[in-house]
């Protein structure tokens, strides 16, 4: 991957790219999935059926992961994805079998979906822990940033090259493809190093409700990781829809395409690759960490909303590159000293505990648009998502210490949860 991140690095070499292929080519695969199926859903069972499976999906994702997360902290992590990814393989496999057959049925696509679900409870926590243990903290930032710049990659081709295969070919093709990236993926994840750092401390034991427990405490008791969780949470009930719900239906609305779905994602994809290579660090060192942490969540809701507003099909791809750009800042902004932060034998649980927010949020987020529809239009109900979003941005003035917090250096963030309140991992 010398082609994509053409700079010297510090990182291990070569045994840490498969990380990064491995990485491209899950997003790749994702893509593909999340341009197809939604889009086959809303095609043969409308609106209805997209907010009935996108309540079911988030629903199931919600006891999946805190179910196997601890895993991510008692077994190795390189096993877990290359068996998460297989899963992973299989459930797209098995539905596109199901949309060769052209029999579309929602109570089979579910049922199907909740291994894909199962498999990226497994992977999940996993992959967005296991760069700690690879690398030391000084060279944390440009590993996330690697990371984030190869799954950029492979959500930008995914869309577009999804869009294309799907017009052409139709979804059953399309979703053959993504099981076969996910193969690939997994073969991938054998090729990962050894941890060079170790777990000494606070190895998970006990039954697994009680290693749930220890995530969902750790990130209660802890006033910051608290506050930074409820504004994620309400930002992504608004902004959830408009990403993976009411994109296809708004591009239905304007008698679009699907390769203008597509096109859609490409554009997100597009924005965030090119906002982890520059805009974002600059964007930090202008404002500040603070200022383009909320900045750039305040960005994205007004990106939808102009999306919902628009009837232009370009405007319509380019409110999706801003969204991406928006999106690579706060991730690489924040997604450093939130990780860095977490003691090292609990950052698994505690990312999984608030990804577990995340999935509330899809869960509410499609079921509230699904209702909003019934009453309003798509332009209207996506508009109205995109500013709720953009205002919900403004809760991170009131978390306590965010702003001090988020002008810490790397080294003075290291394991600054566990200085800072010792009390909140006592007795586990």
């Amino acid at each position: 991957m010398s082609f994509v991140f053409p700079f010297k690095s510090r990182l291990p070499g070569g045994s840490f790219h498969w990380l990064l292929w491995s990485d491209a080519l899950t997003l790749l695969a994702m893509m593909v999935g999340q341009v197809a199926l939604p889009w086959w859903i809303a095609q043969s069972g409308g609106a209805h059926d997209l907010s009935v499976y996108g309540v079911l999906v988030s629903a199931m994702s919600l006891v999946a992961l805190p179910l196997l997360s601890p895993l991510a902290d008692r077994h190795p992590k390189r096993g877990l994805m290359t068996v998460g990814l297989l899963g992973f393989g299989v459930a797209t496999a098995a539905m596109a079998a199901f949309a060769t057959l052209s029999h579309y049925r929602l109570d089979v696509v579910v049922a199907i979906e909740a291994i894909t679900v199962l498999a990226g409870a497994l992977v999940m926590p996993a992959a967005n822990s296991i760069v700690t243990e690879l690398v030391p903290p000084a060279g944390l930032a440009q590993a996330l940033g690697l990371q984030q710049t190869a799954q950029a990659s492979g959500r930008l081709v995914g869309p577009a090259l999804a869009g294309a295969v799907l017009a052409a070919v139709g979804t059953g093709p399309t979703l053959w493809l993504g099981a076969l990236l996910l193969f690939a993926a997994a073969l991938l994840a054998t090729r990962l190093p050894r941890p060079a750092r170790s777990i000494a401390a606070a190895k998970p034991r006990g039954r697994w409700i009680d290693e749930v427990r220890v995530g969902l405490r750790v990130n209660w008791a802890i006033p910051l990781e608290r506050g930074w969780v409820i504004c994620n949470f309400i930002g992504a009930v608004f902004m959830v829809p408009c990403v993976a719900m009411l994109a296809p239906l708004k591009v239905q609305s304007l008698g679009l395409s699907a390769a203008w779905l597509g096109w859609c994602e490409a554009g997100m994809s597009l924005g965030l690759l090119v906002g982890s290579l520059g805009p974002a660090a600059w964007w930090a060192r202008a404002w500040g960490r603070f200022g383009a942490r909320v900045g750039g969540s305040a960005g994205i809701g007004l990106a939808l909303a102009l999306a919902g507003l628009t009837t232009d099909r370009h405007v319509l791809v380019a409110c999706f590159a801003a969204v991406g750009v928006c999106g690579a800042t706060t991730t690489l902004v924040g997604k450093t000293h939130r990780m860095l932060a977490r003691p090292l034998a609990y950052r698994a649980r505690m990312s999984a505990a608030a990804i577990m927010t995340i999935q509330i949020s899809q869960t509410l987020g499609p079921a509230l648009a699904g209702v909003a529809l019934l009453h309003w239009s798509v332009r209207a109900v996506y508009l109205g998502f995109g500013l709720l979003s953009a205002v919900a941005a403004l809760g991170f003035f009131l978390i306590p210490g965010f702003r001090s917090f988020m002008g810490l250096s790397h080294d003075e963030v290291d394991g600054w949860y566990g200085r800072t309140y010792p009390r909140a991992f006592e007795g586990l």
